[in-house]
């Protein structure tokens, strides 16, 4: 891959259900960034991010991921990206490390690669006493770590985070935190929905703000706060006044 180029590009993306989720959505991130992707329910966070990650078929649009076209050729994409979403499925009878094991069967990956690839990300997200118990009896912050963990195993390059913290407690939530932020070390690139500013705030390389399925505003937080002309603005002050911004100008175009 060459230096600069895109993790992900996305161009003119549109999605309609009842109706329109996504309206020709633009948006680049670059490789090796931590992204956050703010928005109020119902913006078209979660339905980009599906698109992105192969779930669902756009209306109208492009998405390329690391220079390859998702749409075209979406077997290709998805080998080089995770997908975790807030509800996490996980097979209930399979101990997290079977789980694993069973994942990067699917992969291909080799079991002498992927039986310590395996260990060592459980141990990373503090699961290291509950390797061998049966996930059933597991409470949602749990089975997040192990989804979580299920698809990094594959060691992708662009992970796709639908509110990664719920349901974690502070203890979780760092560990999940802390190997999101050594994969970026590492040249990986993250793009994360989250409900929680200030995680946002303090994790995030760039921020985008999407309401009414459009990027209202992008950039650092400090990019942010000299757009809104206040220096000294909070990250949820900025938020809640793009979101009023957007949602006026939303009730006075016209209805298609």
């Amino acid at each position: 891959m060459k230096p600069g180029e895109s993790a992900l590009q996305v161009r003119g993306l549109t999605k309609r259900f009842d109706r329109l989720a996504v309206d020709s959505l633009d948006l680049t991130i670059r490789t090796g960034e931590f992204y956050a992707l703010l928005g109020p329910n119902g913006a078209g966070k979660t339905t980009t991010l599906r698109m992105v990650a192969g779930l669902l078929r756009p209306d109208a649009g492009s998405v390329s991921v690391l220079g390859i076209d998702a749409l075209r050729d979406s077997v290709a994409a998805k080998q080089v990206t995770a997908w975790v979403s807030d509800e996490p499925m996980i097979y209930d009878k399979l101990t997290p490390l079977e789980y694993l094991e069973f994942v990067a069967g699917l992969w291909g990956i080799d079991p002498a690669v992927s039986e310590p690839a395996a260990r060592d990300l459980l141990v990373s997200l503090g699961l290291e006493l509950h390797l061998h118990e049966r996930c059933e009896g597991f409470s949602k912050g749990m089975r997040q770590k192990v989804a979580l963990a299920g698809a990094l195993v594959h060691d992708p390059r662009l992970i796709i985070l639908d509110e990664p913290l719920t349901g974690l407690d502070a203890v979780s939530a760092r560990h999940v935190k802390g190997l999101l932020q050594e994969r970026v070390r590492s040249g990986g690139t993250v793009i994360m929905t989250t409900h929680i500013l200030e995680v946002a705030e303090r994790m995030a390389d760039r921020i985008g703000v999407i309401a009414s399925g459009r990027l209202v505003a992008e950039g650092t937080l400090t990019e942010l706060r000299q757009q809104n002309g206040q220096n000294d603005t909070s990250l949820e002050d900025m938020f809640i006044a793009l979101v009023d911004v957007e949602a006026a100008a939303a009730r006075a175009r016209p209805r298609p």
